[in-house]
């Protein structure tokens, strides 16, 4: 056995005509209670190496995990540790408190159960309260949420335009109430990865390298940050009233709306075709619209009120939810430069055989 920087070396060798092997560690075989006759399962990584496990080995993670909060936290504090262990990915969450639950506590635990993807209440007692994710690690494909994710987000931002085009109240609502559907969606992809990172088993079934988990959990935290500036823009219509905008000022908004929605769809599909030249126009169309916004910022100067304070708001906003996409394109090059799509040549093709004429 050889040993060097960690990690323990064992010599290939061959048995019969076709077959190699390799020993295994003892102290490792002896720490799970393997036997000679059990199976070990392997599973390939996209660097080349081999994750071993035994079939019969359970999670990493315990199944049941013990939470102690107190009746006297903040709504908000306590609504936060239960997002945090939703992340950590345990089957079951069993929240105590020291003697008897009050029903403020209770309050916030079923809010939590009913806004989360999975946790259900499985028992109560006087002192505390069970849940169990009734939906598991891995229900759905990464790239496929992070989609839905996307579409909602697009069309709150359209709806948080319509809804300050027209002053209209219960639009914007609905553009704030749908933010809690973009927020489950990005903390279930959040516990998706978590998942994976702490067990080989979950990273293969999501068919998924590490840093494509790493590069859909930035994605998604970017587009739950551009739902955050929509909701910002919808709360801007019970600010300003009935006042109306200046027709250029409105329409120059409006087309800095579609530039910033436009560029968002752009940075997504760079993830997945790897087009650097698209990437980079995304961010030049960022960097265009901070010109314009000067420009507008200077004309918005000049008015006074509420209404100021609004068009202000939304030009912010409109602002950051382009920079946000720009911040998409980068992540998209970065990929496509880790990660070449399949079109792309192997490393190590011959010069020749991808200049013509060569």
């Amino acid at each position: 056995m050889r040993a060097s920087g960690g990690f323990h070396g064992r010599r290939i060798q061959k048995t019969g005509g076709s077959t190699y092997i390799i020993s295994l560690p003892k102290n490792w075989v002896m720490a799970r209670g393997l036997r000679p006759g059990d199976t070990l399962l392997f599973t390939p990584r996209a660097d080349g190496s081999l994750t071993v496990f035994a079939e019969s080995a359970g999670p990493p993670i315990a199944e049941r995990r013990a939470v102690s909060v107190s009746n006297e936290m903040e709504k908000e504090h306590l609504f936060r540790r239960l997002i945090a262990e939703y992340i950590a990915g345990y089957p079951l969450l069993e929240i105590r408190t020291p003697g008897r639950m009050s029903a403020r506590t209770r309050e916030v635990i079923r809010s939590f159960a009913q806004r989360m993807i999975g946790p259900e209440i499985l028992e109560e007692t006087a002192e505390s309260v069970i849940l169990q994710d009734v939906v598991g690690a891995n229900p759905l494909p990464i790239p496929s949420i992070l989609r839905r994710e996307h579409q909602m987000v697009r069309a709150m931002q359209a709806d948080a335009m319509a809804a300050f085009r027209s002053r209209d109240a219960q639009i914007a609502r609905d553009v704030v109430e749908r933010d809690w559907e973009v927020d489950r969606l990005h903390w279930f992809l959040e516990k998706q990865v978590t998942s994976a990172l702490r067990d080989a088993r979950i990273l293969a079934t999501l068919d998924l390298t590490l840093p494509e988990c790493s590069t859909y959990l930035l994605a998604s935290r970017i587009l739950e940050r551009i739902a955050d500036h929509a909701v910002r823009i919808a709360e801007t219509v019970a600010m300003i009233g009935t006042e109306r905008s200046p027709e250029r000022l409105a329409g120059a908004l409006e087309r800095m709306a579609d530039q910033a929605g436009s560029a968002l769809a752009d940075a997504l599909d760079c993830l997945d075709s790897r087009d650097i030249p698209k990437a980079n126009r995304v961010i030049d169309s960022a960097e265009q619209i901070t010109r314009e916004r000067d420009q507008l910022l200077h004309e918005i100067g000049s008015k006074r009120g509420r209404l100021a304070i609004g068009l202000a708001y939304v030009l912010e906003s409109l602002e950051r939810s382009a920079f946000y996409a720009s911040d998409l394109a980068e992540i998209a090059i970065n990929r496509a430069v880790e990660s070449p799509s399949p079109e792309a040549a192997p490393a190590g093709t011959p010069v020749k055989a991808l200049v013509p004429g060569v």
